[in-house]
């Protein structure tokens, strides 16, 4: 196939190109009735809805919603059961997941004024958060290191994960990374559903006061239902790409980058941007090579068609600048001196430096988080981090002497606010 070709210096490419990258924001208005409808009967029937629909979604015959919780003593197997080779590449990619996020960690402040007055903030781990993990035939165990890791090294004192078993089939690679980060418990529940149990809690599943992890359609709505009682990571779109290279990198290499993000999905976006015209027609002889190569071709092909574009520019600081337009999930600086372009990157969730830094490093095992934002939300967010987990309390002690300043200050803007007690409240102290 034949990749979409822009170029920066036509006339209508501002047309083509805000066409191509434009963010569908609507929302199916039928699915968001449907998980509504399941998440306010999940809130009011709690482990009889969650049953009901488990069974029926999943085409399962649990007796109740505790004969769907996984025990540790199963998670423990599926973890030994591995091939020695699975199990070394999940214990190193934990390792090094960890790693990172352990740099994270903010112990807080607390300063002192001439006059006595001491102000901060003490940071403190939520007290439960719940993961959800996508089941059936996809199994996803970096989404669980992704998710748990974190969490744990905030400090979090329960971790509660849900994980659809379609048809009863339990994922033992799923499970061996739950067992191996930490996962308190383990209900194999999904959909809307499952969200809704763990915002307002069932008899047998606990209320959590976070939500984290990818889903389905429904799964997002119901997300976005129970926002509010509940916080949330994200509403995540479809996975995203962006390529910037000055032409001398094999061009193999990039086309399978930009394969890596458009096989999960066929509205996923792969774009690539170069000053080299030479380039970009090598890279489309890559990309006609290896297609029929996928056992994902047909994803590929369409998400690329739908969506993927090889963008000649006019120099590479140009390419920067349409980055920034795009705010990437994942950019690819796959240049010479790969820090000097990053440094004019705004926004863009992750940035991979240099030619050997292929973005499926990202997803597995480099160590930053692969919970990115999408959808342009680069511009205003962040990745899953530790402080995703932690809430922030501000604290305030007044000394005599610094009562008496700040009373006489803020008395007077209550007093403009029309605000007798507050204003009344400050002066006393004075």
């Amino acid at each position: 196939m034949k990749v979409r070709v822009l170029d920066t210096r036509d006339a209508g490419f501002d047309a083509a190109f805000a066409q191509l990258v434009a963010v569908d924001t609507a929302i199916d208005r039928e699915i968001e009735r449907r998980a509504e409808a399941i998440v306010e009967d999940v809130r009011l029937r709690r482990d009889a809805a969650l049953l009901e629909y488990t069974n029926r979604f999943d085409r399962m015959q649990a007796p109740s919603v505790a004969a769907l919780e996984i025990d540790s003593a199963e998670m423990r197997a599926a973890l030994d059961g591995l091939p020695l080779d699975t199990r070394a590449a999940l214990e190193a990619a934990a390792r090094r997941v960890q790693a990172f996020h352990e740099r994270q960690r903010d112990a807080g402040y607390m300063v002192e004024e001439d006059d006595g007055t001491r102000t901060g903030q003490r940071v403190t781990p939520l007290d439960r958060v719940g993961v959800y993990v996508p089941g059936g035939l996809a199994a996803y165990p970096s989404s669980v290191l992704m998710n748990v890791l974190p969490a744990h090294v905030a400090g979090v004192g329960e971790i509660v994960m849900v994980s659809p078993t379609p048809d009863g089939a339990r994922n033992p690679l799923v499970l061996a990374a739950a067992a191996l980060a930490g996962v308190t418990r383990v209900f194999a529940v999904g959909g809307a559903q499952a969200v809704a149990a763990l915002a307002y809690g069932t008899e047998t599943i606990p209320a959590v006061d976070k939500i984290t992890g990818p889903g389905n359609a429904y799964v997002a709505a119901a997300k976005r239902r129970v926002f509010g009682v509940v916080g949330i990571d994200m509403i995540a779109g479809p996975s995203e790409i962006l390529v910037i290279c000055d032409g001398k990198t094999d061009p193999d290499w990039i086309a399978m980058d930009l394969f890596s993000q458009a096989e999960h999905d066929e509205l996923a976006q792969a774009i690539l941007l170069t000053p080299d015209a030479d380039y970009i027609e090598r890279v489309q002889q890559s990309i006609e090579r290896l297609l029929p190569t996928m056992p994902r071709r047909a994803i590929i092909e369409k998400s690329l068609a739908n969506r993927g574009a090889l963008i000649l520019t006019r120099d590479l600081a140009e390419a920067c600048a349409v980055a920034d337009r795009i705010a990437p999930e994942h950019l690819e600086i796959s240049t010479d001196e790969p820090e000097r372009w990053a440094e004019r990157i705004r926004h863009a969730g992750a940035i991979f430096l240099g030619r050997h830094s292929s973005e499926a490093l990202g997803d597995y095992c480099a160590g930053p988080n692969h919970v990115l934002p999408t959808a342009r939300t680069a511009r205003f967010s962040s990745p899953l981090g530790v402080y995703d987990f932690v809430k922030r309390t501000s604290l305030i002690h007044a000394s005599p002497a610094g009562a008496r300043t700040l009373g006489a200050i803020a008395a007077t803007l209550a007093r403009g606010e029309q605000l007798p007690a507050h204003a009344a409240s400050a002066a006393y102290r004075s």
